[in-house]
């Protein structure tokens, strides 16, 4: 494997204390948390105090101000330890960043230590029952009266969905305007007419809890705003490029850790008298695999080189979350026939990733969503 050349001497420092900290905290209780359909809300704030959450965030709120490799660190452990369940990535890398980016004064003062801390756990809710990867076909709608905006319409498929305390809405303010008509409203759990629905059963991803979110005449008032009305559809663009970035990097730790698996496993597993690892078929699946790996991996950590230095565009965040999750399916399923039987039980890492790799490709934007992207750029006069 090419050695990695992203990471300081303090970043692997910090990825010995995430994995420490997960292993202790979270890795004895996740079987439980999956038949839960949710984590234990004590590991957020234990997470929070070893300072795991956000970790971007400026010392001026009470943040550490590291850079995007902190939390690409503690998504990477998450999934090298198998750890669906906690939602730290949409929370640090999505939720937590549109408030900094695009928040005023007074909502970063009022939210952030509550952010940093695990007391306060955000969602964004974007996805609607008949409104998918189409941003622009947002049917839920916030009226301003008076002092007040009042929301009114359904989300679906809502990450961090029964722990949110802080939800992220997007919402036509001008529904005749189309993009334009966009906004981002901060509501609050608990606000009067905002219900949280069934906790979603999904085929993986069991621990993390996804649900569906209802609104109901539900005021707010206009302070909470997040950024400029009608700016909503501009400030999703700018921070996609991240959320894709993200899911390219669990794509890649998911790969590497279950080839690294399935080689130790070959090596044991006999049949017709000798380990699996010994016939030319296995050696020359992983080999391939392996190769395609490497290659996409010193791609994904150059999309994160781009990212720290702010120039990671859209369309190269769409080719890493396209070309990275494509892969992972392939590889996953690989690994999964080489154990045969045993690939296909739960009690296999193996089976755990094969089930929760099949949403990458959906979420963050659909692969599809992700090649008219890249084409529209590639054929733009």
């Amino acid at each position: 494997m090419i050695p990695r050349t992203l990471f300081e001497p303090e970043h692997e420092q910090f990825r010995d204390s995430v994995r420490k900290f997960l292993e202790a905290e979270a890795v004895p209780h996740h079987a439980q948390w999956e038949k839960d359909g949710q984590v234990d809300r004590a590991l957020w704030t234990k997470a929070g105090e070893m300072g795991f959450l956000a970790p971007t965030v400026p010392e001026a709120y009470g943040g550490l101000g590291l850079d995007f490799r902190y939390n690409a660190i503690v998504n990477e452990e998450l999934v090298r330890l198998g750890l669906s369940g906690p939602g730290f990535g949409l929370h640090s890398d999505i939720g937590v960043p549109y408030i900094i980016n695009n928040g005023s004064e007074a909502q970063k003062q009022k939210y952030m230590p509550g952010c940093l801390s695990g007391e306060i756990i955000t969602a964004i809710a974007m996805t609607e029952p008949g409104t998918g990867s189409d941003l622009q076909g947002v049917k839920t709608t916030a009226v301003l009266d008076g002092d007040d905006y009042v929301i009114n319409g359904s989300k679906t498929f809502i990450t961090n969905g029964q722990h949110a305390d802080l939800v992220i809405v997007v919402c036509k303010t001008d529904p005749s305007a189309g993009a334009k008509g966009i906004s981002l409203i901060l509501v609050e759990a608990g606000t009067p007419g905002f219900e949280k629905g069934a906790n979603l059963e999904k085929i993986g991803l069991k621990a993390q809890d996804t649900s569906e979110l209802f609104f109901q005449d539900v005021r707010v008032p206009k302070e909470n705003l997040l950024g400029e009305e009608g700016k909503g559809f501009i400030y999703l663009m700018q921070e996609l490029p991240q959320e894709r970035l993200g899911v390219a990097i669990g794509a890649m730790a998911s790969m590497e850790s279950i080839l690294e698996q399935t080689v130790a496993y070959v090596k044991e597993r006999k049949a017709f008298g000798q380990p699996i690892a010994g016939f030319q078929n296995t050696q020359f699946k992983l080999a391939q695999l392996d190769a395609e790996i490497t290659a996409m991996r010193v791609f994904v950590d150059r999309c994160l080189e781009l990212h720290l230095d702010k120039k990671l565009d859209p369309v190269t965040a769409a080719k890493a979350k396209m070309l990275s999750t494509d892969l992972q399916g392939k590889v996953i399923d690989e690994c999964l026939q080489l154990h045969g039987g045993y690939g296909y039980m739960w009690e296999y890492p193996v089976a755990r990733a094969y089930a929760d790799a099949r949403i990458q490709r959906i979420y963050g934007g659909t692969n599809e969503i992700m090649k008219l992207i890249i084409g529209r750029e590639l054929l733009a006069d």
